[in-house]
C-alpha cells in the first residue's frame, strides 16, 4: 500500500539571535491511508512542530513532505491555505468554537469556503453532528454543552468537509477521564469504521492506546515506534 503521507529527510530550525535551534532532525516517516498515528514525546521534542508541518501550518527548513501525491512543502502561503481547507480537519485541545453560534452553525463554518448552498451546508452539518452523537444538540450554543460535547462538536466541524486527514493536537488535554475516553472512542470509530486517516499529538499514554501506531520523538528525532490495537 502506498503512503498517504511521505516525509523525507525533514529538518526544522529557527534562528534566535545568533543561535540556531534545531527542532526536528532528518525525519523520515510514511503514513498509510487509514492509519491512526499517535505522536508522543516530552515537551520540546518537536511533535507539535511535525504535526503542524504535516497539516501545512508550518514548512520544513529542509526535506520534503508529500500528502496524497502533492508536495506541500513547495506551496506558497496562499496555496497552502487552499490546500488545508480542502484536505485537513483540525481538532485542538481548546475547542475553538464561536460562543455566539449554535453547534450546527459552528460545524458549518468550514463549508462557507465551498460552493455548497446554505441548505446543503445545513444538511451536511446535521449529518456530522449525528455521526458524533449530538443530533439532539444542534441548536445548543457551546456554553450549553459540556466539555466533552464541545469537543465532539469540534470533531464534527473537522470532518464535515470530508478531509483527507484529521490532525488532533492534545484533543483530550482539557477533558476529564470519562469525557476523554468518549472522545477517543469516537476518534477510533471514525478511523476504524469510516477509514479516516488521523495523526494525534498526545502526552497521555492512555490516549495513545486508542491509536493503531505510536511514534516517539525526543530532541527532534524519532527514537521509538510501537503498535497498538
Amino acid at each position: 500500500m502506498s503512503a498517504l503521507i511521505e516525509i523525507r529527510d525533514v529538518s526544522k530550525s529557527y534562528e534566535r539571535g545568533r543561535q540556531r535551534i534545531e527542532v526536528l532532525h532528518r525525519i523520515d516517516l510514511d503514513v498509510p491511508p487509514g492509519d491512526f498515528l499517535a505522536l508522543m514525546g516530552p515537551s520540546g521534542s518537536g511533535k507539535t512542530t511535525l504535526l503542524n508541518m504535516i497539516a501545512g501550518i508550518d514548512t520544513p527548513s529542509e526535506g520534503s513532505i508529500t500528502v496524497a501525491g502533492r508536495r506541500i512543502d513547495t506551496l506558497s502561503a496562499t496555496e497552502l491555505a487552499r490546500w488545508r481547507a480542502a484536505h485537513v480537519g483540525f481538532v485542538f485541545q481548546f475547542y475553538n468554537l464561536l460562543p455566539m453560534l449554535t453547534a450546527q452553525k459552528n460545524v458549518e463554518l468550514p463549508l462557507l469556503l465551498t460552493r455548497l448552498s446554505a441548505a446543503q451546508r445545513r444538511h451536511n452539518a446535521r449529518i456530522a453532528l449525528e455521526l458524533v452523537g449530538l443530533g439532539d444538540r444542534i441548536a445548543h450554543r457551546p456554553g450549553e454543552l459540556s466539555g466533552g460535547q464541545q469537543q465532539r462538536v469540534a470533531i464534527a466541524r473537522a470532518i464535515v468537509s470530508d478531509p483527507t486527514l484529521l490532525v488532533c493536537d492534545e484533543p483530550t488535554g482539557d477533558l476529564d477521564r470519562h469525557s476523554a475516553e468518549e472522545v477517543l472512542t469516537l476518534l477510533q470509530r471514525l478511523n476504524r469504521e469510516y477509514g479516516k486517516t488521523m495523526i494525534m499529538v498526545t502526552h497521555d499514554p492512555r490516549a495513545a492506546e486508542f491509536a493503531r501506531r505510536v511514534l516517539h520523538l525526543d530532541k527532534g528525532s524519532l527514537v521509538d515506534a510501537g503498535a497498538s490495537a
